[in-house]
């Protein structure tokens, strides 16, 4: 009878445990389907899970206050203090997560916001900060070598004590302060660096090498404000930094309001093999089915990152506000464009059509058909010509962003670019129209629209594409700069900004676009751009690249230059006065000035207008502004 009763128990404790690890097994599956991972860039970004959960999961996915959202590739973190911020990299295991706040990145000093800001909430904290921290060093000139492992620098920042100009520096805790320059200080100790990590903690040090990761890691902090934080929550920090010790991802249940740890290699191993298997057996039994999933899988993923870039886009939109132009609904754009019938331009960026608003005021409609770079080039237009009103600069009357629709719709310009002018193959109407007295009205025009952009505005705007075929013509032939699409925005006292890849066009980019070796990019670098127009204006030719071989012409600089010195005509098409034969050349002066290869030896816009209006008799000859070649005839 014991040994019945015994039996029955053990059966009965079997009957519980199997079901109580069925009832788990459910939930763990129920939190899996409903509470899924995910990476908003799917090849690398930060992987999103339980405690964070994505903005479009359910709130059970996730522990109060700590929701992610996507904004394209990019996975945003909505810090209460912090604003909205970049996470770059998440560590569970650790609970640490390396983020980059958007508002302070943008400015030129993005640590000095971020020391002074208290950064703890209920659930997030600076990291706590240990010996192998960084000093935040400040000085009065850029005076510090930083060709040494442990520091990194300099950012221009102002002083916290007296808000005088300085340069930072991130010198690593075990560098000796007492090697600093005069002039230093130390405005701030124990700058937490946001290093990666590995399952023993942050890696310091490259693997192979053991070479200090400091340079690299503390460099997103000075120049991006990127720092570490914490996360705490006493009702479930601890359960799931067990789990992620024991190589176990955490979940959470509803049911029983607490965090739990999922069981090892859940579904994955099933599902790796079955891919295998049947990727295996499709590839052998049937071409079709690659080529169908291929172009659903093609169509799914251009669709998403449509959608990525209409949110970044709106996003946008959403920040400008009131403060844009009109934005028009695309079937109001097609009865403005008059269903796309009159077709005037043509581009790498789409088409251009002729229109007219409701107020019968004529307009050009561009269809960003071809737009590149994520949305940017439509960003950049409403962001920079969008805000601001000036006689040499296109107007902006109104925009349309719908799905992937996107159009620009501007002030029509009647008699097209200068470029068609200038390269004419028709030389008398060149010589009709471009005549030295119209040149230097175009060159003043152009010069006092770009010195508005980079002197006249809340923000300086750097345009990176100035070249005749961006100059539009007026009825009474004044010019217009226009296409901000490559443009970039700066705080009007940063002298130095910085590029992720070469922008412009072949022919006018500033040497020191393609190589730092020449200096810093900078406005100076649209002023190159200005000098290189103006030449190709007074001789009508295009300018050639110095580094190609073999060419017939001779590099268009060079032929200037050498006649300029020898006191001989540039314009040999036409017979022009004494009077317009010097204006001639002081403009050629002036464009001379403008594309010397080292930035700090071009004029600012202001010294180029001034120079073009009231002081062009006094120029004198700049240095050769270019490489010497042999020498050659302009044919």
């Amino acid at each position: 009878m014991d040994l019945h009763k015994f039996l029955l128990s053990a059966l009965l404790l079997s009957l519980l445990n199997y079901a109580s690890s069925a009832a788990k097994s459910w939930e763990e599956e129920d939190f899996l389907k409903t509470c899924p991972s995910h990476r908003c860039n799917k090849h690398h970004g930060p992987e999103i899970r339980f405690p964070f959960r994505l903005s479009t999961h359910p709130r059970s996915c996730g522990a109060p206050g700590m929701q992610l959202s996507c904004s394209g590739h990019h996975t945003i973190l909505d810090h209460p203090i912090l604003g909205s911020c970049k996470v770059t990299a998440i560590y569970y295991k650790h609970l640490v997560m390396n983020v980059i706040p958007l508002v302070y990145s943008s400015s030129s000093c993005p640590l000095q916001k971020l020391i002074s800001t208290n950064q703890s909430t209920d659930v997030y904290r600076p990291i706590q900060r240990g010996s192998d921290d960084s000093v935040l060093v400040g000085c009065s000139i850029d005076s510090i070598a930083t060709n040494q492992e442990g520091i990194v620098g300099p950012s221009s920042c102002l002083s916290l004590s007296n808000n005088a100009s300085q340069f930072w520096y991130l010198v690593l805790s075990q560098t000796d302060m007492s090697t600093l320059p005069l002039g230093c200080e130390v405005v701030a100790k124990s700058i937490p660096i946001p290093y990666t990590y590995d399952k023993n903690g942050p890696q310091k040090f490259q693997t192979f090498f053991g070479k200090p990761l400091f340079k690299d890691r503390a460099k997103g902090a000075i120049d991006l404000g990127e720092t570490p934080l914490n996360w705490s929550l006493s009702s479930i920090t601890s359960i799931c930094q067990r789990c992620e010790q024991e190589g176990r991802h955490c979940g959470f249940s509803s049911d029983h309001g607490q965090a739990f740890c999922q069981h090892h290699g859940s579904n994955v191993k099933l599902i790796a093999v079955t891919t295998w298997v049947a990727t295996f057996i499709v590839l052998v039994t049937t071409a079709l089915y690659i080529v169908v999933v291929t172009t659903a899988l093609y169509l799914l993923l251009k669709k998403r990152y449509n959608e990525a870039i209409h949110l970044k886009v709106e996003m946008f939109l959403k920040t400008y506000g009131t403060s844009k132009p009109t934005r028009y609904t695309f079937s109001e754009v097609k009865k403005i464009a008059r269903r796309f019938k009159e077709k005037v331009g043509q581009g790498g960026f789409g088409s251009v059509y002729k229109g007219q608003l409701p107020n019968g005021v004529p307009v050009a409609v561009k269809m960003l058909e071809n737009s590149t770079g994520e949305g940017e080039d439509f960003i950049n237009e409403v962001a920079t010509i969008g805000q601001i009103h000036h006689a040499n600069i296109v107007r902006l009357l109104g925009f349309c962003s719908e799905g992937t629709r996107r159009a620009l719709i501007y002030e029509f310009m009647p008699n097209e670019s200068l470029e068609r002018y200038i390269f004419l193959q028709d030389s008398s109407i060149f010589q009709e129209l471009l005549v030295p007295h119209k040149m230097l009205q175009i060159a003043k025009g152009i010069a006092r629209g770009m010195e508005y952009l980079h002197q006249g505005c809340n923000q300086r705007i750097l345009h990176f594409d100035i070249k005749p075929h961006n100059i539009l013509l007026d009825y009474s032939f004044n010019p217009k700069i226009s296409d901000f699409g490559l443009a970039k925005m700066c705080a009007r006292d940063q002298s130095i900004v910085t590029l992720t890849a070469a922008r412009g066009t072949m022919g006018y980019i500033a040497p020191e676009i393609y190589s730092r070796n020449f200096g810093g990019i900078s406005y100076k670098s649209d002023v190159y751009s200005f000098g290189m127009l103006v030449l190709e204006m007074l001789s009508g030719r295009r300018n050639s690249d110095p580094g190609i071989e073999n060419q017939n012409e001779v590099y268009l600089p060079q032929w200037i230059y050498e006649r300029v010195i020898a006191g001989q005509d540039l314009v040999l098409n036409r017979e022009i006065t004494k009077e317009e034969k010097e204006k001639v050349k002081q403009m050629a002066i002036v464009a001379l000035w403008c594309i010397q290869w080292n930035p700090k030896n071009r004029p600012s816009m202001t010294k180029v207008v001034n120079m073009l209006t009231g002081r062009l008799q006094n120029l004198h000859i700049p240095p050769k502004p270019y490489i010497w070649s042999e020498s050659h005839h302009m044919p």
